[in-house]
């Protein structure tokens, strides 16, 4: 499910959860106001009936009902008896002038009082006075009086707060009726309004909720597989585990306690001890194959490069593999690339991060790219044009704006390639050695240039001697194979060339060590090119080291360490060499993994601190030699020294070099 559509469900939820929340508050105050309606129900009905009957002159009045009312209130004409009442005419007998009687006498009693009381009366020209007086109980008698009524006044009804006229009762109820059916269809009104409302909320949660279930329908099987079958989604998961392995294998110790004093272990002791950091290894990729070689990301200097030769036991497999690890993935490479043919050397692009080039055991040189897929992205064609043996060797020369990659086979051919033109070299060196022997091929093993230099490079080769060839024609030497200068010491083909790095303030770019199955290091002077030999000159090694145990595979100058350099053998050892300290024997050797074989040795770009270990068991180790990477500022003045005392002794053994004889094979 794409992003958009996930927004537009959650949206949708989000609306539906509003309109339940409005019903629900709609109807939470609909019962508020009907309870609030029920309690003040009996006194606000009384206030309004009250209302309609003082409009309508009911009999109800000051809280009486019918029942309540006087003689002189159902008399039309008669005052109440609660009232006083003055009447016309002189005083009466009272001397008041006023008929004064209680409110709880009925009028039986007032007009027919037998035996307590007597009437007396007397008429005036316009009024009576009517005076009742009581009498002893002795003198009860037996009076019957004829009363006459007076003339009726028209009725004047009081009240406290207003005066009314008598309204008539039928346009009254009339108003009162008009005025309950426009309450009774105000309030159907707002009912129907309501239940409007309510109806239409229904309709829309419904309809969510049938689109939101439309949205989150369990898939078929046929649909899941077709979703985990598109590149998209395996895209995704590509990288989203990536990201999460990463952060996973991250060492750091996030309950340390900084409280505790710190372990001292062997790996620490006094900084002389190298403390492995990791080792890379896929099942899947690296079972039954071995690391041929290995290289560093120029720009990311947390990945790293293996390639691997065929595994003879997965026959649907890629011959060839090349693996890029990252020190923040461990589990699983970062990129896995494929050939067709076993890969005998890899190298990172250092002018461009995505690039890696290879060689292949049937003579391609193969171009892969971090952004494409698995298969190369260039490759040299299978042709008389380029390599058609094995190719060992390959260094990348030149600067930015102008490099090659030269790459060497073993059968004598140097190729010089344009990165993004592999159809055909841009040049080709045949290197031929006429005087020799048995045969004029030159079996090149590995090649390596020395700092700074484009055109003239140094080549090991099968039989055990090292050359120098160059690329072009040069004053006094020309392009091609120097014969006449042999760096004859080994017995047996050299498998590793390494030139010392132009660093620190003095250069030592003309010293360059070699390695062999002869289980000795040795260490060159290259001869200056400016003195080419007219003859065929054998060149002995400033000094050889013969503390190994194995066929030496790999060695490699440290980057920033003028004194310092690493050797891997067949069993499995990594030798620490350190020349101003000890030149008999490394200042540290340590077995690496299970002891298998190690093959390359490769140190990073950066600060050199880390070593890169291929295993002939394709387990890549990563070890870090700690404070040893640091160089003081003396080491180079040191090192000077160190190698004046090393080539006083080498012109002493010169005439030994040259008598076969007196060479001792092996160590």
């Amino acid at each position: 499910m794409s992003e958009r559509r996930r927004a537009e469900i959650e949206a949708k939820k989000a609306k539906l959860e509003e309109l339940r929340k409005a019903r629900a508050e709609r109807q939470r105050a609909e019962t508020e106001r009907r309870t609030t309606v029920d309690v003040r129900a009996s006194p606000a009905r009384r206030d309004v009936d009250d209302f309609v009957n003082e409009l309508i002159g009911s009999p109800r009045r000051s809280g009486r009902t019918s029942g309540d009312l006087t003689p002189s209130e159902s008399v039309p004409g008669t005052p109440a008896l609660s009232h006083t009442i003055q009447l016309p005419g002189p005083t009466g007998l009272s001397g008041s002038g006023r008929v004064s009687r209680q409110s709880d006498f009925t009028s039986e009693r007032l007009f027919s009082v037998t035996g307590t009381q007597s009437v007396s009366s007397s008429t005036t020209d316009n009024a009576n006075e009517v005076t009742l007086i009581p009498r002893p109980h002795t003198d009860l008698i037996d009076i019957e009086q004829e009363l006459f009524e007076l003339p009726q006044r028209e009725r004047v009804i009081y009240n406290k707060e207003v005066q009314t006229t008598t309204v008539d009762e039928e346009a009254s109820q009339d108003y009162e009726t008009e005025i309950r059916q426009r309450i009774a269809r105000e309030r159907e009104a707002v009912e129907a309004e309501r239940m409007a409302r309510d109806k239409e909320l229904e309709e829309e949660s419904v309809k969510l909720d049938q689109e939101i279930e439309q949205e989150i329908r369990e898939l078929t099987e046929e649909e899941r597989a077709s979703i985990l079958s598109a590149p998209e989604f395996l895209d995704f998961v590509e990288q989203s585990s990536k990201i999460l392995q990463r952060a996973l294998n991250d060492n750091y110790d996030y309950i340390r306690d900084y409280t505790i004093g710190a372990e001292s272990g062997n790996d620490d002791l006094e900084g002389k001890r190298v403390k492995r950091v990791c080792e890379f290894f896929d099942e899947r990729l690296g079972k039954h194959r071995s690391i041929t070689d290995i290289d560093w990301s120029p720009k990311y200097p947390e990945l790293t490069v293996a390639s691997y030769n065929k595994n003879g036991n997965a026959l649907n497999e890629p011959d060839g593999i090349v693996a890029v690890w990252n020190l923040h993935l461990l589990e699983r490479p970062e990129f896995v690339f494929h050939s067709q043919s076993d890969v005998l050397t890899v190298t990172f692009s250092p002018f461009h991060s995505n690039l890696i080039f290879g060689g292949t055991y049937s003579g391609q040189i193969l171009l892969w790219d971090t952004r494409s897929k698995h298969l190369p992205v260039l490759k040299t064609p299978l042709s008389a044009a380029g390599h058609t043996h094995p190719v060992y060797a390959m260094r990348m020369v030149g600067t930015q704006n102008a490099h090659n990659l030269i790459t060497s086979s073993s059968d004598g051919t140097v190729c010089s390639w344009l990165v993004d033109m592999l159809a055909q070299p841009q040049e080709t060196l045949e290197l031929l050695h006429t005087g020799h022997n048995k045969t004029s091929e030159v079996a090149i093993t590995t090649l390596d240039f020395p700092a700074n230099e484009t055109t003239t490079f140094w080549v090991g080769t099968e039989e055990g001697n090292v050359y120098q060839a160059n690329r072009y024609d040069r004053a006094g030497a020309k392009a091609g194979l120097n014969q006449n200068d042999v760096y004859k010491g080994h017995h047996g083909p050299v498998l590793g060339l390494n030139f010392h790095p132009s660093i620190g303030q003095v250069d030592f770019s003309d010293l360059f060590l070699t390695c062999s199955v002869d289980w000795t290091v040795k260490l060159w002077r290259a001869k200056s090119l400016a003195k080419p030999s007219t003859a065929v000159h054998h060149l002995p090694p400033l000094y050889s080291f013969d503390e190994a145990d194995d066929y030496v595979y790999d060695v490699k100058w440290h980057p920033s360490h003028p004194a310092v350099f690493g050797t891997v053998d067949g069993s499995g050892k990594f030798d620490l060499w350190n020349l101003n300290t000890d030149t008999e024997v490394p200042v540290v050797s340590t077995t690496v993994g299970s002891g298998r074989g190690l093959n390359k040795i490769q140190w990073d770009r950066k600060d050199g601190r880390r070593a890169a270990l291929g295993g002939s068991d394709g387990h890549l180790h990563i070890y870090d030699i700690g404070d040893m990477a640091i160089p003081r500022e003396t080491e180079w003045t040191d090192l000077q020294k160190v190698v004046g005392g090393m080539s006083g002794g080498s012109q002493s053994n010169g005439a030994a070099m040259e008598d076969p004889s007196r060479i001792s094979a092996g160590r």
